[in-house]
């Protein structure tokens, strides 16, 4: 995701800078989750270029062979993105935080960036204008050839689901933070994990954009962290994508996450243009 300059004191983005060993109001990884394996091999790594160079990564969802899903904030401001298929696309050739992003061999994918033109971070302050249609898409160079693709859903299905219904995450993001010696910072391999989780809220009080699901790792249930934006909130045992991960309340990635929701009209509708 992009950071903006504005500074965001309670809120924490979920994607993860290529910059020195820290994140700086950045979002999160599945916390205490499990290796995905191939239950989902439309969660793909995504990593944003500025220049030639990469800035940082985020999760994407493969909608089509060459149509990625992910948030706003991991393709505002990006130049280029790429995507891998890979359940573990850990290098142990390329030390942290200098992911992989591209070259021989590399099994990336080039991609487009797209941004919902409704976007907006730090438009206004406080949390009803923190953050607006967290949305972008990446359209591939070439095809990207899966099992299954994440399905879209129905317009206002968020609006039907009682709390505590079931909902999975599945994302790219850190999952160790590492204290001592220095500044605390995030690592971990890139590996696709998988939690399950709870909705919270169908309506997150102060913007119906999001909803609010668990993230605190306890009673089986997990989270997400840095680099875990733009992943998917899935309805529990489905394909069914409900919303994008977009942000947190704090550096620690625990408490609640908040995600923006896909079937509202407006954003349904922007989503499938690409696909057309």
């Amino acid at each position: 995701m992009e950071i903006k300059a504005t500074k965001i004191v309670i809120i924490v983005v979920l994607s993860t800078l290529f910059v020195a060993s820290i994140f700086v109001d950045t979002a999160n990884a599945i916390t205490n989750g499990q290796p995905d394996g191939n239950n989902h091999p439309y969660v793909v790594l995504v990593v944003a270029d500025i220049g030639d160079e990469p800035a940082w990564r985020g999760t994407g969802i493969l909608l089509s062979p060459t149509v990625v899903l992910t948030a706003g904030h991991v393709t505002d401001g990006a130049d280029a993105c790429r995507i891998w298929l890979y359940e573990d696309v850990t290098y142990d050739n390329v030390p942290y935080p200098l992911y992989p992003y591209g070259g021989p061999g590399s099994g990336a994918i080039e991609g487009t960036p797209y941004t919902n033109p409704d976007y907006a971070m730090g438009a206004s302050p406080g949390l009803v204008g923190f953050l607006t249609h967290d949305v972008g898409i990446i359209v591939l160079d070439e095809p990207a050839v899966v099992d299954r693709y994440g399905d879209l859903p129905t317009e206002g299905l968020v609006d039907t689901l009682p709390v505590m219904t079931n909902i999975d995450f599945v994302g790219y993001g850190v999952q160790t933070n590492i204290r001592g010696g220095g500044q605390p910072y995030w690592t971990g391999p890139r590996i696709r994990m998988y939690a399950p989780a709870k909705l919270l809220s169908t309506q997150y009080q102060m913007n119906d954009q999001f909803i609010k699901c668990t993230a605190n790792p306890g009673q089986g249930k997990g989270g997400t962290a840095f680099g875990d934006s733009g992943g998917p909130a899935l309805l529990g045992g489905t394909d069914t994508v409900l919303a994008v991960t977009s942000f947190g309340t704090n550096n620690n990635c625990a408490g609640t996450g908040y995600y923006c929701r896909v079937d509202k009209p407006e954003t349904l509708d922007w989503i499938k243009g690409f696909l057309a």
